[in-house]
């Protein structure tokens, strides 16, 4: 799916693609990611798609694994990539486009009542970072918080990072 990030150091929009990694050798641990998605995507339910710029497509900007839990969509990873966290960062938007696919893969693939909805949990060491993750979820991407740790974006919210991340581009 084709999508549009910001590249900051000159506030210009960047042709990019969600895809499945054909090929690409996805993100660990060794490569200063937080999650082992290389391990991850072995899981027999799981899809994995990364962001690629058109400008460097072997250069994977993030990364996420989506899954059915029981005809229920589940954003079991997502991550950006080390180079596009912090003050620092070569693009903005790479998470944003990530979840509103999520979204839009909760909308195709989800079950039942489940049908648009998007789950996911949010599980730091510390507490106060737990809370401050929830929070930037809550505000930014319209989640809502369910239970401990999960958190789960509506139909409405869905359609809103949709047509803001995906659509609107």
């Amino acid at each position: 799916m084709k999508v549009n990030i910001i590249r900051l150091k000159d506030n210009q929009r960047v042709e990019s693609n969600i895809i499945k990694p054909n090929g690409l050798p996805l993100p660990n641990l060794g490569d200063g990611w937080r999650f082992n998605f290389e391990k991850h995507s072995k899981g027999t339910f799981n899809e994995t798609f990364v962001l690629i710029t058109d400008e460097m497509p072997q250069e994977i900007e993030g990364c996420l694994i989506f899954r059915l839990e029981k005809g229920e969509p589940y954003m079991a990873y997502i991550e950006t990539a080390p180079h596009n966290k912090g003050a620092s960062r070569r693009f903005d938007k790479v998470a944003g486009c990530l979840i509103a696919f999520a979204c839009r893969l909760s909308f195709i693939h989800g079950e039942g009542h489940f049908k648009g909805w998007l789950a996911f949990d949010v599980l730091e060491m510390y507490k106060d970072d737990k809370v401050k993750l929830m929070s930037m979820y809550c505000q930014k991407y319209g989640a809502v918080k369910w239970g401990e740790t999960t958190m789960v974006i509506s139909p409405e919210a869905g359609e809103r990072l949709i047509n803001q991340y995906l659509e609107s581009e």
